[in-house]
C-alpha cells in the first residue's frame, strides 16, 4: 500500500465462532503489526484495495449471513473501524455455475477500465461441488458498482491434479503477480486442495473475454 509504505495482509483466522478476517501490516515480512479480527465470523475471502477511495480504505470480503454467501465491500478511515457495508455481487440462483456461493479470490487488479476481480463460484452437483472462476469489473471510483459480470465461468478444473485430490474439482487462486509489461498475469491457485499451480495469461485478454461474455451489470448495492 504505497501511502503507508507497507504491505497489507488480509487473512482468514479461526475461533470458536468460525472463520473471520484478520489484518496485519508489514514492511519486510519479518515483523508484523497485527490488527486482529476486523470482520467477525463467519467471513473470509478478503482483500484490501491498495489505495483509498474518496478518503477511505475499502475491503472486499465474503460474510455468510441470512442473505446467503455473497461478496460485500466495507469502508474504513483507519483500517480498524469498518462500516458502510454493502453487497456488491450476489451468488446467482438456479442452474448457474456460481449459484451456490461466491467469493473473491486474488486481490482486485486496477486497470484503466475498472477494478478487475477474479472470483470463485461453487455449484453443487450430485457428485459434489465444483469450484470455478469468473470475472467481474467494478468502477474505479465507486468500487461498490459492478459494471460487468461474466455470464459464464472462464477457468475451471480440467487437469488431473485439479480434478482429483483432498477436495476434488477445485481451482482456487490465492494471489497473482503482474509482469513488468503491465499485462502478463501469473495466477497462483490451489488445485483440488492438494497442491499449488500457476496459470499465465493476459489482463487485456481477460478484459476482452469479459466484454464478449457479459452485459451491463449495475449491481444493486445494499
Amino acid at each position: 500500500m504505497p501511502e503507508l509504505e507497507q504491505y497489507a495482509i488480509a487473512y482468514t483466522s479461526f475461533a470458536r465462532g468460525g472463520p473471520g478476517v484478520s489484518l496485519a501490516l508489514t514492511k519486510d515480512f519479518q515483523s508484523f503489526e497485527r490488527f486482529g479480527v476486523i470482520m467477525p465470523p463467519e467471513d473470509k475471502d478478503a482483500a484490501l484495495l491498495p489505495r483509498r477511495i474518496n478518503g477511505y480504505w475499502a475491503m472486499i470480503h465474503r460474510p455468510v449471513t441470512s442473505l446467503g454467501a455473497h461478496m460485500w465491500i466495507s469502508f474504513s478511515p483507519d483500517l480498524r473501524h469498518w462500516g458502510s457495508h454493502k453487497i456488491i455481487l450476489e451468488a446467482r440462483r438456479g442452474g448457474w455455475w456460481d449459484a451456490n456461493k461466491i467469493g473473491l479470490c486474488s486481490p482486485p487488479i486496477e486497470t484503466s477500465q475498472g477494478w478487475l476481480m477474479i472470483y470463485h463460484g461453487v455449484r453443487q452437483t450430485a457428485s459434489g461441488c465444483i469450484y470455478r472462476l469468473g470475472l467481474a469489473l467494478f468502477d474505479l471510483d465507486r468500487p461498490d458498482v459492478c459494471l460487468q459480470r461474466g455470464d459464464s465461468w472462464m477457468f475451471g478444473p480440467e487437469a488431473p491434479y485439479e480434478r482429483g485430490g483432498d477436495v476434488s474439482d477445485v481451482v482456487f487462486p490465492c494471489g497473482q503477480t503482474i509482469g513488468v509489461d503491465g499485462d502478463t498475469i501469473r495466477l497462483y491457485y490451489g488445485a483440488a486442495d492438494s497442491c499449488m499451480a500457476m496459470a499465465t495469461g493476459s489482463i487485456r485478454s481477460l478484459l476482452a473475454w469479459l466484454d464478449s461474455h457479459s452485459g451491463p451489470e449495475r449491481t444493486t448495492s445494499r
